[in-house]
């Protein structure tokens, strides 16, 4: 070998260490950044949509072993996880109603009579996991019943108001319940117990954390470290902050969505708060937070009114947006029979089941998030983008694609027939409408007319 080769693997040798000697420095730079999510998501949610079940008003029964017989037809629809509201046995000291609210828990081992007994709620479980689907729990940390043992064994372990009395969460008329003082680390090592047993014991998939940013983040992060040793689980937070996805939650509520799609449909376009939402999803959020997207839940269907009451004639649409754009769709029962009622929240106010065509829109559009890849959650699905058209206050329009999938999504959110051009490079290409499978070839000046609080979503073709 010449002098002149080997000099010169020497000077590559050389070379490669010092490259070698500067990727170092550079991993180690105060300034090279850092994943912000620590925590792993479960596989199985990252195309999953939610179903809320409130086991007092699902069935005529209002046990769980009624709510056991229906999820058959649920993972016929598509449903992946289920949320159970509270299971746990309802305080009687100062109970609003007959019955009390699910949200004032008088014992975080036991279960609700009124739902059935530990064994049922197994049963419920196993079933789920039988069909493929998850059963998340609704956790109440932030406070306990009046009668619940805790405030008689450990007084100390709660919240006082200036009295020294016990107190209801500040500010709001939430009588029946008072507040626990997470400063003691005995109180943590208590609740982390129980929030263990349920997943150990019963097999339960995670938890629905209620008010969660009313309890301390680091105490979160424990308990995701304790139960991910258990099994692998999923946390969805009723909350809406970015801090609660480094090392806790999966999801995050998306209050904001609900309230912007809402102002949307009430002023009959004006898309600036869409906008505003999603700017700050993307711009705030780390890309592996999940969002959940509704347009009904317990709170806003027992308080604000039905979803009908709410979105009138623009339901559907708001309904279809929650699936097709970024974040995990809700659907709180009865929502595929079209319920519009207020189902009362301290008393038995079962839901009137009938068919509706919700239920076929829902199965559809499951179907297409479970196989569209674009339309996965997080990390795992694309990015919407806006695509800008001629009408922008009344036309909402944007793309979502990744190398395999493309969805191109445009909604009317007004009581009158819209129409739009759309400019840009994001838009054209050759697609198939997915609810009537029409084809549909959008060129660079596509125009489009669209009734009165409707929406297109057209799918790339192969």
């Amino acid at each position: 070998m010449s002098c002149r080769i080997l000099s010169a693997l020497a000077t590559l040798v050389l070379l490669a260490g010092c490259a070698g000697t500067a990727n170092q420095v550079a991993d180690n730079s105060p300034y090279q950044p850092e994943p912000y999510v620590k925590l792993t998501t479960p596989e199985w949610a990252k195309s999953a949509a939610i179903y809320q079940l409130n086991t007092r008003q699902f069935t005529e029964q209002g046990t769980f072993n009624a709510a056991r017989e229906e999820l058959p037809r649920l993972q016929a629809m598509g449903v992946d996880i289920v949320w159970l509201m509270p299971i746990h046995p309802i305080g009687e000291e100062n109970r609003k109603g007959s019955l009390g609210s699910p949200y004032s828990v008088k014992d975080y081992y036991g279960v609700n009579p009124e739902f059935g007994t530990l064994e049922d709620l197994k049963a419920f479980v196993d079933k789920a996991h039988s069909l493929g689907m998850y059963v998340i729990l609704d956790w109440v940390a932030n406070h306990t019943a009046w009668d619940n043992a805790l405030r008689f064994e450990h007084p100390d372990w709660y919240e006082k108001d200036h009295d020294g009395n016990f107190r209801p969460t500040p500010w709001w008329d939430w009588s029946d319940i008072i507040d626990l003082d997470y400063s003691h680390p005995e109180l943590r090592e208590y609740m982390t117990d129980a929030l263990a047993y349920w997943v150990r014991e019963v097999g339960i998939d995670g938890y629905r954390c209620d008010v969660a940013g009313f309890v301390p983040v680091d105490f979160w992060d424990q308990v995701r470290t304790e139960l991910d040793a258990i099994k692998p689980v999923f946390m969805l937070a009723e909350w809406e902050m970015r801090d609660l996805h480094a090392n806790a939650f999966d999801m995050t509520y998306a209050w904001s969505w609900q309230e912007a799609m809402h102002d949307v449909v009430e002023h009959e376009g004006g898309m600036d708060k869409l906008f505003v939402y999603y700017s700050w999803n993307e711009s705030a959020y780390p890309k592996q937070a999940y969002r959940m997207t509704y347009i009904d839940n317990h709170d806003a269907n027992a308080w604000e009114g039905g979803m009908v009451e709410r979105y009138g004639d623009g339901a559907e649409a708001a309904m279809v947006l929650a699936i097709v754009g970024e974040g995990m769709p809700l659907v709180y029962n009865g929502q595929e029979a079209g319920n519009d009622k207020r189902l009362a929240f301290f008393e038995k106010d079962p839901i009137q089941w009938t068919p509706h065509k919700n239920e076929a829109l829902y199965t559809k559009l499951f179907t297409l998030l479970e196989e569209n890849s674009a339309l996965w959650h997080g990390e795992h699905g694309a990015t919407m983008k806006r695509v800008y058209n001629s009408n922008p206050d009344k036309i909402f329009s944007f793309v979502r694609q990744n190398d395999k999938d493309k969805v191109l999504a445009m909604f009317n959110f007004t009581s009158q027939p819209q129409q739009a051009k759309f400019t840009g490079t994001l838009h054209p290409g050759k697609y198939t409408d997915y609810l009537t499978g029409e084809s549909v070839d959008v060129g660079p000046d596509y125009d489009t007319s669209l009734p009165a609080w409707s929406y297109r979503i057209l799918v790339r073709r192969p």
